[in-house]
């Protein structure tokens, strides 16, 4: 998680653009049964990319502040590697 007040925000402006996104989705999808397959798919692939552009932004800071952090055990560093990895072989699934 963010270290900082001014990064909590920036995740969630994050989180509220991408929820934005979905809803707009959401709305297209209910509201026009002859919608665009094209359009939708570009919605898609925005939700897409933001969605990374967040896990980006989490991942980097928790490499930083937890993964390299100075004066942690090699134990407990092998420990914050491993939760890594597992997290990201689930989320590139």
């Amino acid at each position: 998680m963010p270290h900082t007040v001014s990064g909590q925000r920036s995740l969630l402006a994050r989180v509220r653009r991408i929820k934005g996104q979905a809803e707009a989705l959401e709305r297209v999808l209910v509201a026009d049964l002859d919608v665009d397959c094209g359009k939708v798919l570009q919605q898609i692939a925005a939700i897409r990319g933001a969605v990374n552009g967040l896990m980006t932004e989490v991942l980097e800071g928790h490499l930083r502040e937890h993964v390299g952090a100075e004066g942690i055990t090699s134990e407990k560093r092998h420990e914050e590697i491993e939760e890594v990895v597992s997290i990201l072989r689930t989320y590139l699934k």
